[in-house]
């Protein structure tokens, strides 16, 4: 890796190399000026980044073009110029044409005999360029003119970058170094200046130790061949020295400093860098705590859902279960109500049975009185044949009028019911069907009456044939079936009443709602009824009733065991349902029992989670706190570092103090000496 870094950097080199050559040759062609052949020669032997052009003897138009292509930023950082016999004005256009260049540290202008007008652009270039560190000027004569030399001077003091200045042989007397020490008490940079061999003499070396108490960065001062006394020479050594020894301090301690910092820097980016994963962590873990509990809410609502929903549907399963209850309630009911409506029938027609069975009894009881009564009676009605006949007329005549009445009340009995129909619509079936029932029981009775009637008749003509003789006897026999008549439509009456009051019990029951239609019905019914009572000729209408209420007799016997069929047929129903309701309860108790144990085991799962949640907070706060208390560790850390720091810099004040106070010390010391000694008396009136 490091042999690729390093052909890639030779690389770049030869290419930055190879483009400068091509600048000079073609600045050359636009200046119209012939490109020396040693200074092409140098430039392809160069491979550094140092031009040593040294020993050539360069031209004007050479040096023209070297400063316009030293411009710009080049590769070279090392120029060596030293030797070349430059004229003043080939060293003011190259000196100009690096005013501005950043890349340029060293430039070696030894041994070019620079003089006035090469000391004031030397001092322009000092003045403009930033960059470079090392200029040597030795054996050159730039001290020779006081202005140049000032110029020289003021562009030194200005300077922000040079750190190495070599003025070896330039002829530079104590005018020359009062103006260099002014420049030395304004430079802050300098650490190597180069004096010797120049004409300093004692004033200078005055001057320059009267100077250098205000510098604090020369560090190497040579002065060799100045003819400077030994005990300046001393003195300038001894400041010299101690601001080697302060610029070493200082370096020391801006090392330190530096160090310091990095360690602090690094420190902090420790820091930072475990904050930033500390809050990473923290953040990564209120993620998965906010995408936990999104989850977990997530779930318990849809758990809440689901149960809400198994809620409803409980609910239903029980409204459902309610409502069947009732309608087993009500359905028991029903089946109590109509095993009670049974009992009663079947009590009423062992009564009906009985009351029968006795009026059988009477009934042959009565014919046999009747026919003696008959016999007895024949010839009271032979007489009151004739009475009888008118009063049969009379009687037919009423019957007919009561017949209208009959037809016109069961014209009103009709349009009533069908208003009951219209009302009642449930009870209209049950109606219909009695009503069907009642009729074909009075078709039957009427049958069986017209059978009957039929047999009497012809035993009446039968008597009639026998007791054409006896006519007396007939009419007797005639009373007496009338009155046998009369007694059994008394009979059928009240047979007829009870059957009345019975369907009326039954109607009450069914039409609750319309019970007093029903009742005024009923008594235009009985009105009717007693209307017929009052006629009781009809002797037909009298055995179809007894024939209807044998049929209804029939018809409940029928129903009722219709009715039980239904019954059993129901509580089987009821049963199986029974059966499926307990079926279906049980299932829905396991379901919920298995959703209670799934909510109860998520209960305890949130439980835990909300527990881990705990814990990982009591983490995040352990870890904060213990973070904090690194921060304020390494914060005392760092002020306590400060503390240092600002009691080294109070204590290298001090000894700057102390120093300066030494410097001064020595100064009048020397000063005193001087005046006191006999070269001091001897030079101050010359002076």
């Amino acid at each position: 890796m490091w042999g690729a870094s390093h052909a890639e950097n030779n690389k770049d080199k030869s290419v930055r190399m190879e483009a400068f050559r091509q600048t000079y040759l073609r600045l050359c062609k636009e200046g119209a000026v012939e490109p020396q052949e040693s200074v092409m020669v140098k430039l392809q032997e160069c491979r550094a980044s140092r031009l040593d052009l040294s020993g050539l003897s360069l031209s004007t138009d050479t040096c023209t073009v070297l400063g316009r292509a030293f411009q710009n930023d080049t590769f070279f950082s090392d120029v060596s110029l030293s030797d070349c016999m430059l004229s003043e004005e080939g060293a003011k256009v190259f000196l100009t044409g690096i005013f501005y260049n950043t890349t340029l540290k060293v430039l070696d202008l030894k041994g070019n005999n620079l003089k006035s007008t090469g000391a004031e652009v030397l001092g322009k270039l000092l003045a403009r360029n930033k960059a470079l560190i090392r200029l040597v000027l030795d054996w050159n004569a730039l001290g020779v003119w006081d202005e140049a030399f000032t110029a020289f001077c003021e562009g030194l003091s200005s300077n922000c970058a040079l750190t190495h200045l070599d003025l070896r042989n330039n002829q530079i007397n104590h005018h020359g170094t009062l103006e260099l020490a002014q420049a030395l008490k304004r430079n802050s940079t300098l650490k190597v200046l180069d004096l010797r061999w120049n004409n300093i003499g004692l004033l200078g070396g005055r001057y320059l130790l009267s100077a250098l108490p205000s510098n604090h960065s020369v560090e190497q001062l040579e002065l060799a061949g100045n003819n400077i006394p030994s005990d300046t020479l001393k003195a300038l050594e001894q400041i010299v020295g101690r601001n080697t020894d302060r610029q070493s301090t200082l370096r020391e301690s801006h090392s330190r400093t530096q160090v310091l910092s990095k360690e602090i820097q690094i420190l902090k980016q420790e820091k930072g860098q475990q904050f930033q994963n500390l809050m990473v962590t923290i953040d990564r873990q209120r993620e998965e705590m906010g995408q936990s509990s999104r989850s977990t809410s997530i779930q318990i609502n849809q758990l809440q859902e689901a149960l809400n929903g198994r809620k409803s549907a409980v609910n239903s399963l029980t409204t459902k279960l309610q409502m069947m209850e009732a309608a087993l309630a009500l359905s028991e009911q029903k089946n109590h109500n109509l095993a009670e409506l049974i009992a009663k029938l079947k009590v009423e027609k062992e009564q009906q049975l009985e009351v029968r069975n006795r009026e059988k009894k009477k009934e042959h009881e009565d014919s046999m009185s009747r026919e003696a009564k008959h016999l007895r009676e024949i010839k009271n009605l032979t007489e009151t044949n004739v009475q009888l006949k008118s009063t049969v007329e009379e009687v037919e005549r009423r019957c007919k009028s009561q017949q209208q009445q009959l037809f016109e009340l069961k014209q009103e009995l009709t349009n009533s019911t069908a208003e009951l129909k219209l009302k009642l619509a449930q009870a209209e079936d049950r109606l219909e069907i009695a009503k069907r029932m009642s009729k074909q029981a009075l078709e039957d009775l009427d049958n069986r009456r017209q059978r009957e009637l039929e047999h009497v008749n012809r035993n009446r003509e039968e008597n009639e044939k026998a007791l054409q003789e006896r006519i007396l006897k007939l009419e007797g026999q005639r009373i007496q079936l009338e009155e046998d008549l009369s007694r059994t439509k008394a009979a059928c009456v009240a047979e007829r009443s009870l059957a009345e009051e019975q369907l009326g019990k039954v109607r009450a029951q069914v039409r609750q709602e319309e019970q007093a239609h029903v009742s005024s019905l009923e008594e235009k019914l009985r009105s009717v009824r007693s209307s017929l009572q009052e006629v009781q000729l009809q002797c037909s209408q009298q055995k179809q009733i007894i024939s209807e209420q044998q049929a209804k007799n029939c018809q409940q016997t029928i129903e009722t065991d219709g009715l039980r069929r239904r019954i059993e047929e129901l509580q089987q129903e009821l049963s199986g349902k029974d059966q499926e309701k307990v079926a279906e309860v049980s299932r829905v108790r396991v379901e919920l029992q298995e959703q209670i144990g799934h909510l109860e085991a998520e209960r305890t799962a949130q439980g835990g989670l909300k527990e881990k949640i705990c814990a990982l907070e009591r983490e995040i706060k352990v870890l904060t706190s213990n973070h904090r208390e690194a921060l304020l560790d390494k914060e005392s850390e760092t002020s306590s570092l400060m503390e240092k720091l600002r009691l080294k810099e109070v204590e290298i004040q001090r000894m700057r103090d102390d120093e300066a106070q030494r410097a001064s010390c020595l100064q009048n010391a020397i000063l005193t000496y001087v005046k006191g000694s006999p070269l001091g008396q001897y030079s101050s009136p010359k002076t």
